[in-house]
């Protein structure tokens, strides 16, 4: 199934106040423009360094720029495409800091 992704604005701005992370978003993007996924499994086959969150969050964690960024959504599964919904983006210091207080199951930035 092809990806539905919500809140690609999200992207666009944090690439704007986020300059240096541009082609390193954009490489993500192109990717999700052409995968084909039917299970969460097949996220990880796409992307090898990203995770799957758990506590039933349905969430995806992506390294994005060599480990520099990181991505938050969360995904669905539908009838005829794969819902994948921006909930943070930052740093990877700023994701360990998340991290450490819990808040990557629930965050909600976007």
């Amino acid at each position: 199934m092809k990806v539905h992704l919500i809140k690609k604005q999200s992207i666009e701005d944090y690439v704007l106040k986020n300059a240096r992370s541009r082609t390193s978003f954009e490489i993500w993007l192109s990717i999700i423009k052409r995968v084909d996924w039917n299970e969460p499994n097949e996220i990880i086959s796409t992307f090898n360094s990203a995770d799957i969150l758990g506590k039933g969050s349905d969430r995806v964690v992506f390294n994005i720029g060599g480990n520099n960024y990181r991505l938050i959504c969360k995904y669905q599964f539908g009838n005829m495409r794969v819902h994948l919904f921006i909930k943070w983006i930052g740093t990877h210091a700023e994701y360990t800091k998340l991290c450490s207080e819990g808040k990557q199951y629930e965050i909600n930035a976007y």
